[in-house]
């Protein structure tokens, strides 16, 4: 690892260096006035360890099980779209430091790589394993939809994160003013038409991607249309984008298998709470009958451990993952995953933690204020 990169913001100044405007724009910035996008980091600052002490710290278990599959830690990575605009490898860069690091891969039906192309790159790197998950936009073309979820099937993805917050695309300046859409050498690969490819289009004045998204994305996605999809596939479905307990219950009802607590980093609707703001409403709403993740500002392992205190079964992180991938592609990844893997073992040592079974244990204070939550 470069000296230089001791924390998450370091790969991210360095990846601003290498990455076109266009590009880190377009990864970086959140809606509107991105306000919800600078609270997402700023909860986990209204948040603060409380340490236990004189406890045998001298092994730290970080392992745990993800929708039935074991991961070296509860960091994985979510799905970000267009990943070959930061580094010409793309998502299957991503997906062999997901194997060399042990965890979790998210790939976007947006990727700039094939969904069989990043299984073969996770199955063919060296590593301790890792996994492999589709998240999926429903579109208008239902048999399209389908299809996408069949190919993830075929070669052995484990899950499918349904994202449910994106009937339309916020507004999101940067990418309006710099009319924003793929390098011409790049497409949405995982379509065979120049048009559901995003390669070729007249987007006018505005964001290209929101432009796509009205035309290619179902507004009329509803509860039912969970239903649709499960019983369509035998993967496990979790749905992406939830923000409070009344629609985790719903999920519920609905028999999906997890819920992504998730804001879409920021990028949909501004003003809308942080993640970690909501977590414990929606944990508590679910009462265990299904696992709870969560996506939105973690930077830190302290991060990750105050997530999993307020009852998160593991993190997603998406835009450190693309300044990784920007600064050195694979390695980079690798890199920013094993900063985090360690962060999150020493935030657990001087907690007094030793297994991700015992953060139940995990004592939070809020705004001075001592509360104890448990998260089984």
């Amino acid at each position: 690892m470069s000296g230089q990169r001791v924390c998450v913001s370091d790969f991210e100044e360095e990846a601003k260096k290498v990455l076109p405007k266009a590009v880190y724009d377009y990864y970086r910035s959140g809606a509107d006035e991105q306000n919800t996008l600078a609270d997402n980091v700023a909860a986990f600052n209204r948040w603060y360890l409380v340490p236990r002490v004189l406890r045998d710290v001298s092994t730290v278990d970080m392992s745990v099980s993800v929708l039935g599959q074991r991961l070296s830690m509860p960091v994985c990575v979510a799905a970000t779209a267009m990943q070959r605009m930061a580094h010409p490898e793309g998502e299957t860069a991503t997906a062999r430091a997901c194997r060399a690091v042990g965890t979790g891969m998210m790939l976007s039906s947006w990727a700039t790589s094939t969904i069989e192309e990043v299984m073969s790159a996770m199955t063919a790197s060296q590593g301790d394993g890792g996994v492999m998950w589709l998240q999926l936009y429903i579109y208008k073309d239902r048999d399209l939809t389908l299809s996408l979820v069949r190919r993830a099937e075929e070669v052995g993805y484990k899950a499918i994160f349904v994202t449910v917050d994106t009937p339309y695309l916020g507004r999101r300046w940067n990418d309006m003013r710099n009319r924003f859409k793929l390098p011409p050498h790049l497409s949405m690969s995982n379509f065979s038409t120049a048009s559901l490819a995003f390669s070729e289009g007249n987007y006018g004045n505005d964001s290209g991607l929101a432009v796509y998204v009205a035309k290619a994305i179902d507004p009329t996605l509803c509860w039912d249309d969970i239903t649709w999809l499960t019983k369509h596939t035998h993967l496990p479905v979790i749905v992406k984008g939830v923000l409070n307990g009344e629609d985790a219950v719903q999920a519920v009802s609905y028999g999906v298998s997890g819920i992504l607590v998730s804001n879409h980093g920021a990028r949909q609707l501004d003003g809308v709470p942080a993640t970690l703001d909501v977590l414990e409403d929606v944990v508590r709403a679910v009462q265990g009958r299904c696992d709870v993740y969560m996506d939105g500002g973690v930077r830190r392992g302290t991060d990750v451990l105050k997530a999993l205190a307020l009852g998160a079964k593991a993190v997603f992180i998406g835009r450190p993952v693309l300044w990784g991938l920007a600064c050195q592609g694979e390695q980079g990844v690798s890199d920013l995953l094993e900063l985090l893997k360690e962060e999150l073992k020493l935030a657990m040592a001087l907690s007094g933690n030793t297994q991700m079974h015992t953060h139940r244990e995990i004592t939070l204070w809020w705004k001075y204020l001592p509360i104890n939550h448990y998260s089984d």
